[in-house]
């Protein structure tokens, strides 16, 4: 057993952990390539369980096996997962930069963030508040709208498609009309109940399979369709206060995809004047922080 940042208590893998052993060995010792005996010595390791181990991972590209030496050394699948970490990471630092001054500001809690497999994990968080870095939260409808609001119309679709974490009926029309009107506009305006973010916290790192079907019932009458829990233009008024959640604006790689999320809470009511003048800034800050990168924004 071992606790989580949350105070609860998982259970180790065995299995997972002699895999996890073998791949630090490895890194620990650079370029060099060992053969079977010489890893399952230095790690304590039965060699037919090491063997099953070191040829999942050279088929998977983790590691690769020289025909000659029958060693076996790192392999090019380990690139690419490096410099997705990089790339995210990296990434975060900048958006620090531009999300220190909002909340400065406008004296609030802003979040940098992006989906890494099929987590959202939260990267970076700037001002007052109690945004836990490192949290994570489940990729699927109800949650993640914005994770794919400015990316490819194919990406959009995939996550409609995918299971939902509770029973959820959606609006899909007026949905397509957020993602059209926030592509355009540059930035989403989010309005989200007290049940609402209660929902987020209890989806935090969890999945919705994983939840009794009685709670997952409960759960879903505190679920409005995606759709409504967005503004749209129509609903704004410019000196009416509306009860305003969060505002979120995206970041973009090379590839003009969509790689973060920059979020600013406003956990209040504004008008839609004041609403505008965050939202552009927050979109600014996303512009920075692309243009920093050597991304660039996909045609509006």
């Amino acid at each position: 057993m071992v606790a989580i940042g949350d105070g609860t208590v998982a259970r180790r893998s065995a299995p997972t952990v002699r895999v996890l052993q073998v791949l630090d060995f490895l890194v620990a010792n650079g370029g060099s390539r060992y053969g079977l005996s010489e890893i399952a010595r230095e790690l304590g390791l039965a060699k037919p369980t090491c063997l099953g181990i070191l040829t999942e991972l050279t088929a998977a590209g983790y590691l690769i096996r020289d025909p000659r030496t029958r060693g076996y050394g790192l392999g090019p699948a380990l690139i690419g997962a490096g410099r997705a970490a990089q790339e995210n990471f990296a990434v975060s630092a900048l958006a620090r930069a531009e999300l220190e001054p909002l909340s400065v500001r406008y004296r609030t809690t802003c979040t940098a963030s992006a989906v890494v497999g099929d987590k959202i994990v939260v990267l970076d968080a700037t001002g007052p508040g109690r945004v836990q870095v490192g949290a994570t939260y489940p990729f699927a409808p109800p949650v993640g709208l914005m994770y794919v609001l400015w990316d490819t119309d194919a990406a959009f679709d995939a996550w409609l498609r995918t299971p939902a974490t509770v029973p959820l009926e959606q609006d899909e029309r007026r949905l397509r009309t957020v993602v059209a009107e926030c592509r355009e506009r540059g930035y989403l305006i989010e309005s989200t109940s007290a049940a609402g973010r209660r929902l987020y916290s209890l989806l935090a790192g969890a999945a919705g399979r994983d939840m009794p079907a009685e709670l997952r019932e409960l759960v879903a009458e505190l679920v409005t369709s995606l759709g409504e829990r967005v503004y749209l233009g129509s609903d704004l008024r410019p000196r009416k206060e509306h009860p305003v959640s969060l505002l979120a604006a995206p970041t973009h790689d090379e590839r003009g995809r969509q790689s973060m999320v920059l979020t600013m809470y406003v956990g209040k009511a504004v008008t839609g004047a004041e609403i505008e003048r965050r939202g552009t800034a927050l979109a600014a800050a996303a512009d920075a922080v692309t243009a920093a990168a050597g991304g660039r924004p996909p045609p509006r």
